[in-house]
């Protein structure tokens, strides 16, 4: 399938949301989780500090998937990866991390950050696939993040670990 990457606009809003939501009911239902926050709202993810990239489909013009990465004090920070379990298995997620790391770079950002599953195949594993290596938080922000996961229960479904990679 060809696909392109591009900067996502408000008409991908509601898309960012259901794609969200297709791509945690594959992560839910791994976890065996009973209760799970809801996909974040997608003009709400548009409005934050940051970027978020698309992939699309070219023949239909169609988002399978996306990348947002917030800006917090200056750091890159991975906030979330997703793509249509219909599409998965195909590059598309190591397509846009690959993408975000290029725009995080080209914007002038030294690192980017995640926190992620430690155990789950495509999450930390696949992360490390990437570049990305386990690191400890450091700034208020990423120690703000353990505090919110542990808060929402994250933490009971397996290890969450933040990772890092240069750029």
């Amino acid at each position: 399938m060809s696909a392109a990457i591009r900067p996502a606009t408000s008409e991908d809003a509601e898309l960012l949301t259901a794609i969200e939501a297709q791509a945690d009911a594959l992560l839910i239902d791994s976890l065996g989780a009973p209760v799970w926050p809801p996909a974040a709202n997608g003009a709400e993810r548009l409005a934050e500090p940051g970027f978020v990239l698309v992939l699309e489909e070219l023949e239909g013009s169609s988002p399978v998937g996306f990348v947002h990465v917030l800006d917090s004090d200056g750091h890159a920070h991975l906030e979330q990866l997703s793509v249509l379990p219909t599409v998965g298995r195909q590059g598309f997620g190591r397509r846009l991390v690959s993408a975000a790391l290029d725009e995080a770079r080209d914007r002038g950002y030294t690192r980017m950050t995640l926190r992620t599953y430690a155990e789950i195949p495509w999450n930390a594993p696949f992360y490390a696939s990437c570049g990305f290596l386990e690191s400890i938080p450091e700034t208020p922000f990423q120690r703000g993040l353990v505090e919110t996961e542990a808060s929402l229960g994250l933490d009971r479904y397996g290890r969450r670990v933040q990772m890092t990679v240069e750029l």
